[in-house]
């Protein structure tokens, strides 16, 4: 298992920005495909973005494509996803996933290894 933690998130207006870290452990890091969820209270768990393991392919949710991006550096152990342009639909308890897999997923369901989430509000 590979252990992950995110941080990053925070209190933010509407148009700004945010770069979300996820930190991992354990495991060799550029064997596992990452993403980034997200939950919002009174939604279900979201898929936001994915990276293969070797950063040549990327996919976003359509509620977030061409605001965010998502990157990662396989010799820090690191995945990111930054935030432009947020509104306040985007708040919400973001989390860092992972799955010890050569094809990425867009389903937070196939994911097995997940951070404890960071908190990102963006004010109105």
């Amino acid at each position: 298992q590979v252990q992950l933690v995110e941080s990053g998130g925070g209190l933010v207006q509407a148009g700004g920005s945010l770069r979300l870290s996820c930190a991992a452990s354990g495991r060799t890091f550029s064997s596992y495909v990452m993403a980034w969820c997200r939950h919002a209270p009174g939604k279900d768990r979201e898929f936001v973005a994915t990276i293969s393991r070797r950063s040549g392919t990327t996919l976003y949710a359509d509620s977030v494509k061409g605001r965010f991006t998502v990157s990662r550096d396989n010799a820090k152990n690191t995945a990111y996803l930054q935030m432009d342009s947020l509104q306040p639909e985007d708040t919400a308890f973001y989390y860092c996933a992972a799955r010890e897999s050569r094809l990425i997923a867009t389903k937070a369901d196939n994911y097995n290894n997940w951070g404890q989430g960071t908190q990102v509000t963006v004010s109105s």
